[in-house]
């Protein structure tokens, strides 16, 4: 580790004391502990008044490490998936949708036209943090559209794909209009 480095690393930790060491008369945890987790493993991003909703708490701030390492210690050297959402572009609204991707990267909806309807396909991206872990649970996983029907349910096959027909009657990039333009992979229960 080069000096610069070093320096680096003695501020981060002098900063942190500093956040969660000192006292703020009336301090309460501000976030749900469902929000802070949401945050650790990108699946809820935090609003800007979340965020400064955490800085001007040091309570909720030491919750949040708490969480962070109860995670990483659950984890071990792999990452914990819960939930990847995304959200239909402007750009995909407007043509024949082929293809959504979550906010994260990790996952694929695959459109392809089938007879006088569609399949779809959920693809696991390769290079996802928690791809080897999933993998191998072997999870029940569920797409929901943004009003929360399931679009697809099943297990992930050895490619890392998961496949069935659209069941609605509207076209993807339509039913996803109508919806809110949101959809979200998360586990299910078997």
């Amino acid at each position: 580790m080069n000096e610069k480095s070093k320096t680096g690393l003695a501020d981060r930790r002098l900063r942190e004391r500093l956040l969660l060491g000192r006292a703020v008369p009336g301090d309460h945890l501000r976030l749900a502990d469902a929000t802070l987790l949401g945050a650790l493993d990108g699946s809820r991003p935090l609003t800007a008044n979340e965020r400064a909703a955490l800085m001007h708490s040091p309570l909720t701030l030491r919750r949040l490490r708490v969480l962070s390492d109860a995670v990483r210690k659950q984890a071990g050297a792999a990452a914990i998936w819960m939930r990847s959402g995304g959200l239909l572009r402007a750009a995909a609204s407007s043509t024949t949708l082929d293809r959504l991707v979550t906010d994260d990267g990790c996952w694929a909806l695959h459109f392809v036209p089938d007879g006088d309807g569609w399949s779809v396909i959920l693809a696991l991206a390769a290079e996802a943090p928690f791809a080897p872990g999933l993998m191998r649970q072997q999870p029940m996983l569920r797409v929901l559209d943004g009003a929360g029907a399931t679009v697809l349910q099943g297990r992930l096959d050895i490619d890392g794909e998961c496949e069935d027909g659209w069941p609605f009657d509207t076209p993807p990039a339509r039913h996803f209009q109508l919806h809110g333009g949101m959809f979200a992979v998360e586990t299910a229960a078997p």
